[in-house]
């Protein structure tokens, strides 16, 4: 269970694994995950096939990391499962994030 995080070294693009419960109880290890990120740019992907649960905390972190990406940063969140990605659409994420 947890957050990891990989930084590809030949883009700078930040990958954020989400295993287990996705929810307040990681959200200092979810920051520190694309915060302390070496050599990271402003590309980031959040791989969520790890993730069981999924709850409006999390939300909120992923909102949080759009915001340090920036304006021109890119955020895409891959591997939702069912559950997952029917939160990410009711609260209509679809629209601010790539979602594959």
């Amino acid at each position: 269970m947890g957050v990891r995080s990989e930084v590809d070294q030949g883009t700078g693009n930040v990958v954020v694994y989400i295993n287990g419960r996705f929810d307040f109880q990681i959200h200092d290890e979810f920051r520190r995950a694309y915060a302390e990120a070496e050599n990271s740019g402003s590309s980031f992907t959040v791989d969520l096939n790890g993730a069981e649960y999924m709850d409006s905390s999390a939300l909120g972190m992923l909102l949080m990391l759009k915001e340090h990406a920036g304006a021109s940063g890119k955020v895409e969140i891959v591997n939702s499962k069912a559950e997952v990605l029917n939160v990410l659409k009711i609260a209509n994420f679809d629209k601010l994030f790539d979602i594959h």
